[in-house]
Parts: C-alpha cells; sequence; structure tokens
C-alpha cells in the first residue's frame, strides 16, 4: 500500500515519525541529529517562509544575512546568554586537514589551531549586535529592522524530525530601538504576526502570552510565546518574540546620541520560527490517512488523476483535465496532472491522501461522455460527482472552505481539551486521564513552578495575555493569585 501508517492511537510517536517519512517530508542524515528536509518537505517550508517574507517585509523589516561562525569571545559578553547556550554549541576549533601520516584518510593538523575558537551559530544576537554598535551613532540611524532567514545549529541529545534536530532552518528577526516603548511595541508586534500566520495560513488556534521567568529566552527581559495544542493532548512552542532591553547593547556597547545630545543605550528585540512550525501542521491536523495540509500552505492544492483503458482516452481526459487546469491556475490554484502510466488510480489515491493534497479530482472516459468530475475533498474524506461547467469556480470556493472547517475542527478540539483546574490532586489526574491545557492559579514564585514540573512534568506554557484578573488561590500552595497561567505537557 502507498500510505501504511501506525495508528494515531496506537502509537501517536510511531505515527508522525511514520508520516513525516512515508509522505516524503524529511528522513535522518548520517550527520548525528540532523536531518535531510526532502523536495516535498522543503516546498512546504518554502510556503511557510514565503507568507511569512510578505508579513515581515509588510511591517517594515527588512532581509539581512550574518555569520554563521561567531567568536566564543562573544559568548562571555551576556552571563544569562551564555549560560542558556553554552550546552549546546558546537565548537570548531581548527581550519585545516591533512593527509594522515599513517595512511588513514586525513586528521586534523594540529598546527592549525584557531587562535580564537568559532561556535556555530545557535541564535545571532551577539554577532548582530557586535555588528550594530558600528551601524549606530545616532538617533538617525534607529530604528533597525532586520530579519534574516538561516540555518542553526543547537547539540540537542534527544532529536524527532522537524521537532527537535541539532541543525534546523528558521528566520531570526534582530530590531534596535531608541526607546523602550518602540522596543516592547515591536516585540508585542510580530508575536501578533506570528498568531495571524498560526491561525490564517496554518489553520491552527493558538494562545498568546508571557513566559515565566524561568521560561523566557537566554538574555531577554520578558518574552511572548503562542502555544497550540497537538492532538495528543501536547503542547507545542510555535514562536517566540523576546524584549532584550539593554542586555545586548550593553553588553556590546551599543549607543547612541540622543535628540537632546546624550549618549544611551539601545533598546533591543529578537523573534524567530523554525522547521518546527512544519511538525505542528502535521500534528495538529493529520490523521491516519496521512497529511492533512491547510489549503493556503499546501505545495500543491489540487491533483486531476485521470482513470482510462487506452492512449485515445488518456488523451481526450488530458484534453478535458487542461481547460480545468487554465482556469485553476488563472485563479493562482497550483493544480497537477497526474498521467504516470507506471501507478494505478487507486495507488495515486492513496498517496495524495498520504501528501495531504487538499482537493483531488478523478476524470474518467464516462466522466466524459457525462460532463462530469469527481471532487474529493481531503479533510473530510468526502467525495461527489458534480458537472465539469464551473469546477474550478467550485474548487476555488472549496479551497477556502476546508481552510476554516480545518481551522474549527482544531479549535473544537482545543477548546474541548482545555480545562479551568484548581486542586493540585485534580490537576495531576486529569494531566493523566485527558491532557491538554490546564488554566490554573499560581502563586508566581519559581520554586512551585520548578515542584510542578519535576512532579508532573507539565510546564507553564505562558500567563496568558487575555486572562482576566481572577482572585484565587494557587493549586499548590494555596498563596494567593491573581490570574490563571496555562500548564501543559510538551514538546
Amino acid at each position: 500500500m502507498a500510505k501504511f501508517l501506525t495508528s494515531k492511537e496506537e502509537n501517536y510517536a510511531q505515527w508522525y515519525n511514520d508520516l513525516v517519512i512515508k509522505a516524503g517530508l524529511a528522513e535522518n542524515s548520517v550527520v548525528r541529529g540532523c536531518m535531510v528536509i526532502k523536495p516535498y518537505g522543503y516546498a512546504l517550508w518554502e510556503k511557510i517562509q514565503q507568507q511569512l517574507d510578505v508579513m515581515f517585509k509588510e511591517t517594515g523589516h527588512s532581509n539581512a544575512y550574518f555569520p554563521l561562525l561567531i567568536p566564543k569571545s562573544f559568548f562571555s559578553k551576556e552571563a544569562s546568554h551564555v549560560e542558556g547556550f553554552a550546552k549546546e554549541c558546537a565548537v570548531v576549533t581548527h581550519y585545516r586537514l591533512k593527509n594522515d601520516p599513517g595512511g588513514n584518510g586525513v586528521t586534523v593538523d594540529p598546527a592549525a589551531r584557531l587562535e580564537e575558537e568559532y561556535v556555530i551559530r545557535p541564535t545571532s544576537e551577539t554577532i548582530i549586535w557586535n555588528t550594530y554598535r558600528d551601524w549606530i551613532q545616532s538617533y538617525r540611524d534607529l530604528p533597525i529592522l532586520c530579519n534574516q532567514w538561516a540555518n542553526v545549529m543547537r547539540w540537542e541529545m534527544r532529536t524527532r524530525l522537524f521537532l527537535r534536530t541539532a541543525e534546523f532552518l528558521w528566520q531570526e528577526g534582530h530590531t534596535a530601538h531608541a526607546t523602550r516603548e518602540e522596543a516592547v511595541e515591536e516585540a508585542n508586534k510580530m508575536i501578533k504576526v506570528y498568531a495571524e500566520f498560526a491561525e490564517k495560513w496554518m489553520a491552527m488556534p493558538v494562545i498568546v502570552g508571557h513566559k515565566s521567568e524561568s521560561e523566557r529566552f537566554a538574555g531577554a527581559l520578558d518574552t511572548l510565546a503562542i502555544e497550540a495544542l497537538m492532538q495528543d493532548g501536547k503542547a507545542l512552542q510555535a514562536g517566540t518574540s523576546h524584549f532584550l532591553g539593554q542586555n545586548f547593547a550593553r553588553a556590546f556597547d551599543v549607543t547612541f546620541a540622543s535628540m537632546e545630545g546624550t549618549r544611551e543605550y539601545v533598546w533591543s528585540t529578537s523573534w524567530g520560527v523554525s522547521t518546527r512550525l512544519i511538525g505542528a501542521l502535521i500534528m495538529a491536523h493529520s490523521d491516519d490517512n496521512g497529511l492533512v495540509l491547510p489549503p493556503r500552505l499546501a505545495p500543491l492544492q489540487v491533483v486531476i488523476v485521470p482513470i482510462y483503458k487506452g492512449n485515445d482516452g488518456l488523451e481526450r481526459i488530458r484534453s478535458r483535465a487542461g481547460e480545468i487546469m487554465k482556469e485553476l491556475r488563472a485563479a493562482g490554484i497550483s493544480v497537477q496532472f497526474d498521467d504516470r502510466d507506471t501507478r494505478k488510480p487507486g495507488w495515486k489515491f492513496a498517496d495524495y491522501e498520504l501528501k495531504g493534497v487538499p482537493v483531488r479530482l478523478a476524470i474518467g472516459e464516462r466522466d466524459l461522455e457525462n460532463g462530469t468530475v469527481e471532487v474529493f475533498r481531503r479533510d473530510t474524506l468526502a467525495k461527489e460527482t458534480l458537472p465539469a461547467e464551473g469546477i474550478a469556480r467550485h474548487v476555488a470556493g472549496l479551497l477556502d472552505e476546508i481552510q476554516e472547517n480545518i481551522y474549527r475542527k482544531a479549535a473544537r478540539f482545543r477548546d474541548a481539551m482545555t480545562t479551568r483546574v484548581d486542586s493540585y490532586e485534580e490537576f495531576k489526574r486529569l494531566l493523566d486521564e485527558k491532557g491538554g491545557f490546564f488554566l490554573c492559579h499560581w502563586d508566581g514564585t519559581a520554586e512551585t513552578e520548578a515542584l510542578v514540573k519535576e512532579e508532573t512534568k507539565a510546564t507553564i506554557r505562558c500567563i496568558p495575555w487575555d486572562a482576566p484578573v481572577e482572585d484565587g488561590a494557587c493549586m499548590v500552595t494555596g498563596r494567593p493569585s491573581r490570574r490563571r497561567v496555562l500548564f501543559a505537557r510538551a514538546y
């Protein structure tokens, strides 16, 4: 069969891994902890990248590129930053190889040791702020609104395709501002961009909020996040935006002449999403038949499969399909005619379900006689036979309907899996029995947060932006609390 997958109910982790590999998205590499993103998976990343790039530029940002290698000394300049990343850094120590004298291939040339080692970027704050020091002299040089599309390396011990790999692709925005207020506004603006993208393009409902102090990005004064719920009841952090204050400006001595003539340290933000979004797409929507992709991000939105007996029948179907494809492409819809003679239609049907193509059209020789087309929608697995006349208009509307239906289904699931809990015992019981998001009172202390994490493996995902003021008592300690926070087990 084209699409044998382990059932989600049987083994969710294996289902996910099967789906990534069998749908042709990615595979493990010979390099430990790294993945090969295959063409279909990379096409999905390109769709994500293209839309986000438009949204970044609409908010005034420009793309730039900074070095992959960062001098090790840079990580010593901001204490909390180096503490957060030190255990994940891959370090370059030499710049040359030589033939092994014993004839065993090549070896590192000990005479080529670098005077200062380089760190393969785990994130780029340090190299960028060292650069910004030369770019910024006065308030006239601000703001700087830069983004880069790049790869990063974080030495992960336990990896899973797309969700957590040693090397991954992402974008990282790095902005510089004259005032605290501008930087805070920027951090808020970009998390809203991520939330809009997640909901309107990924069809994935998210909760926006502040990270607790212990969960903040290393070196940030505040971290905002979007949190999504996967179908196994675990949370996934899908994007973050950080208000960095003046920490990196002070570490790298980045100052500017203000309008009043004083020297001031610059205020900064950083924000990013990664190929983890592909993992989120898979786990938020897909089923035991394969991927379920929202049409706005599907690399291929419509496929036409001919059903025929001879070349004459194929050519007549090809002519009809050509008319339909012309209309679909004129409407900006991606479409493909699959006339491969090496696979039967049933195999193709299963394969396109596996790959999550939102709409499949089947045209047989009888359809030519009747002036009809069979229309199959991936989200509900429903099919119907419709007149060929006007089918392109119908498909265009159907794609919008599928996009909305996928979102509604995910939102209903998220709402059903969100529970308000006041008792720690009930929290622990439901965490095991039900899973999902839990809105609970917390006393605001790192000690209580650490206790919950140690005892249950659940963490505070965020303090929701829209959490109302509500007098209550911490579910663990009974101490006063003014609002509920979002707990969950997470990836």
